[in-house]
C-alpha cells in the first residue's frame, strides 16, 4: 500500500513539475523555425505585467495544458511590458499585436508562418482570451480553432 502511495505521489509530482516548466519561446524567429520543423501551429500569448493572471493560473499552469500544448502547439510568449526586450523586439511585438487584432490582454492567437525571401507571412488561425471553466473548457475551444473540420 505504501508503495502505491509513493508511486502516485511521484506521478502527480511529475505532472505538476511539467505544468510549471513549460518552454515558452520569446523570439518569433525561433518560434517560426520550431513551428515549421515540428509542423505545429504557434500559440502566441500576448500579455503584459498589468494583465490579469487568471488565464495563466487557471489554464497554463495545469497538467492538462502541459500535456495538450506539448502535443499540439509551439508556445510563444510576447510580453509587451518586458523592459529587458530589445527595441527591435518591442517594436516587432507591438506590430504583431496590431496585425493579429489583439485589443485586450491577455489574449492568445493561433497562427502558422512561413518565411520566403526574408519576408515572413503569417496565417492567423484564430484567437481566444480567458474563458471561465478551467483548462479543459479552454482546451476544447482551442481545439475547435485548430481543427475546425473535426
Amino acid at each position: 500500500m505504501i508503495k502505491k502511495i509513493l508511486l502516485l505521489t511521484l506521478f502527480l509530482g511529475s505532472i505538476t513539475f511539467q505544468a510549471q516548466n513549460l518552454v515558452w519561446k520569446t523570439s518569433m524567429d525561433a518560434a517560426i523555425t520550431a513551428s515549421n520543423d515540428e509542423n505545429k501551429p504557434m500559440l502566441i500569448f500576448f500579455t503584459s505585467s498589468s494583465a490579469p493572471s487568471n488565464l495563466q493560473n487557471e489554464v497554463f499552469k495545469t497538467p492538462d495544458f502541459a500535456v495538450w500544448s506539448r502535443d499540439n502547439v509551439i508556445l510563444v510568449k510576447l510580453d509587451l511590458s518586458d523592459m529587458n526586450a530589445s527595441d527591435v523586439d518591442k517594436e516587432q511585438n507591438v506590430k504583431l499585436k496590431n496585425a493579429f487584432g489583439v485589443q485586450d490582454l491577455p489574449e492568445v492567437c493561433f497562427a502558422s508562418a512561413s518565411i520566403r525571401k526574408n519576408k515572413t507571412t503569417f496565417q492567423a488561425l484564430g484567437k481566444i482570451g480567458y474563458k471561465p471553466g478551467g483548462a479543459k473548457a479552454w482546451i476544447s475551444e482551442s481545439d475547435a480553432i485548430l481543427h475546425p473540420a473535426e
